[in-house]
Order: structure tokens, then C-alpha cells, then sequence
């Protein structure tokens, strides 16, 4: 059965920097997307970026474009979200979500493309 385990999350200070990991298993596929999303309490869940396995897709919401980087592991079955210039805008709990292949040159950002999700790993930011 397919499964997805983040890590990472924490307290950390406005202006720092956390590194998210997000483990897959239980499936065999050539192709595939991992996204991060993230919730903050009473927000809905939104789309931070996302990666294909093989490393040719790539996509981030505008909120955190120069902020945030997306790399993968593939043979590990891994995906990191490396966050930088934090601010208490980004305390929220943070998911990693599983989708198929929807297109040849990007990869989603909406939730309703992701069908399997990770438990979540909180990141507060505060000083």
C-alpha cells in the first residue's frame, strides 16, 4: 500500500531556515508527482510545490518562488522541501501528497490532482 511519511517539521525563528523530507513506498511507478501543501489553522489546504521523480517538472505557488526548493531523490523514493527567508505566514502543518502524471510540463498544484497524503509535520515560525 502506498505511503508517504514527512519529517523535519519544527520551531524555528523569522528569517530561518527548515528542511522537510517525505518518504513514498509501497509502489512501483516510472513516473509520478510528490507535492507539498500546507494548513494553517482554519485556511484551507494549499499548494506550496510540487516535483515529478524524474526531476523534469517543477512547480511552486507565487507565495514561495525564490524561497523554497523542491529536489528528489528518486531511487530513494524521496522528495525534500528546503525553506528559507521563513516568516510566521508559513506556520502551518505541511503534507506531502501523492499524484499520478496529469501533464507533459508541469505538474499540479491543486489538491483535488492528489490522492494519497502523508500524516503532516508542523513548521512554526515565531520568534
Amino acid at each position: 500500500q502506498l505511503q508517504l511519511v514527512e519529517s523535519g517539521g519544527g520551531v524555528v525563528q523569522p528569517g530561518g531556515s527548515l528542511r522537510l523530507a517525505c518518504k513514498a513506498s509501497g509502489f512501483i511507478l516510472d513516473h509520478y508527482v510528490i507535492g507539498w501543501f500546507r494548513q494553517a489553522p482554519g485556511k484551507e489546504r494549499e499548494g506550496v510545490g510540487c516535483i515529478s521523480n524524474t526531476d523534469d517538472m517543477r512547480n511552486y505557488a507565487d507565495s514561495v518562488k525564490g524561497r523554497f526548493t523542491i529536489s528528489t531523490d528518486s531511487a530513494k523514493k524521496m522528495v525534500h522541501l528546503q525553506m528559507s527567508s521563513l516568516n510566521p505566514e508559513d506556520t502551518a502543518v505541511y503534507y506531502c501528497g501523492f499524484s499520478y502524471v496529469q501533464s507533459d510540463t508541469y505538474c499540479s498544484l491543486r489538491r483535488l490532482d492528489y490522492v494519497y497524503w502523508g500524516q503532516g509535520t508542523q513548521v512554526t515560525v515565531s520568534s
